[in-house]
């Protein structure tokens, strides 16, 4: 099937209603997707073209009507680009109580020898990477792209106040700029590590972990053109060849490839038990908020 605008009198209902059967299967295998994940998932399906024109005019606005039309689920859509701050507050003590032990986690990194770090320029993903990142209490840092002084500078701090073997994990697209990104982090954050003092820059390591030349090739992503420095992209003289965008991996090779690092330092024997007191600890907790009869 040919991708054409979702509102032309050439798009039939027929083509309607198979791109939106396509979405919904799409997020009932995976979700939450961002929305450019979707428009990656379609063209691989051969659903829609690969065309900037079918992402903004079709996914995007058709993504907008099936929410609204409860086709789809708000939350299957990720956007980790607004956030509201308020600090928790609770109804009662028992209240608070049965909030934390909901929430408990031990600490699965206290007794490990190495401190992990998982980095993602896009701050759009984080809702995905998150589902791993999170089961394994593994902190998520979102670049936004150019990460500032200030925001390197108190990583440096952390990694140095924490003082164990540090391994950082990068993930962003391949293209001039998401590469150029990578060299920005891994260097400035060096550099911060060096003023600050007191930390080993030997037990620092910095891996970008995707997009990889490799991973294009062995997963068959899509690509897109590349801006050009005729398109104001500065740092495309270095780079030759298509881009392809960290959305296109599929979730769940994107999800397997974030385990498959968390667990290059973490002892299954030792998460097991650590699983074991983690569940008898939370019904403790749960039994305390429990009102007196």
């Amino acid at each position: 099937m040919t991708g054409v605008d979702l509102y032309r009198p050439s798009r039939s209902r027929t083509e309607m209603d198979a791109i939106r059967y396509a979405i919904s299967k799409i997020l009932g295998e995976h979700s939450p997707m961002t929305v450019r994940q979707v428009f990656y998932a379609l063209t691989v399906r051969g659903v829609i073209e690969k065309s900037e024109a079918e992402y903004k005019q079709t996914v995007v606005r058709l993504l907008d009507d099936m929410r609204w039309s409860g086709d789809i689920d708000w939350d299957d859509i990720s956007d980790a680009t607004r956030w509201m701050h308020k600090p928790r507050s609770y109804d009662s003590v028992e209240d608070a109580i049965s909030q934390t032990a909901q929430f408990y986690r031990r600490n699965l990194w206290a007794d490990n020898d190495d401190y992990v770090e998982i980095w993602c320029e896009k701050e759009a993903l984080a809702g995905v990477i998150a589902q791993v990142t999170h089961v394994y209490d593994v902190p998520l840092m979102v670049s936004r792209g150019f990460s500032s002084s200030s925001y390197l500078r108190r990583a440096a701090d952390n990694i140095t106040d924490i003082g164990k073997p540090t391994f950082i994990y990068h993930f962003g697209d391949h293209d001039p700029s998401g590469l150029w990104i990578s060299e920005q982090v891994e260097r400035d954050l060096q550099r911060h590590l060096d003023d600050i003092g007191g930390f080993d820059l030997d037990e620092f390591l910095f891996e970008r972990v995707a997009v990889t030349p490799e991973q294009i090739t062995a997963w068959d992503l899509p690509t897109r053109p590349t801006k050009t420095e005729a398109d104001g992209n500065c740092h495309a003289k270095r780079f030759g060849g298509e881009s392809v965008e960290l959305d296109a991996i599929p979730v769940d090779q994107l999800h397997e490839l974030v385990r498959e690092i968390i667990f290059r330092h973490i002892d299954p024997e030792a998460l097991r038990v650590l699983r074991i007191a983690e569940t008898s600890e939370r019904e403790l907790l749960l039994a305390l908020g429990k009102p007196a009869s």
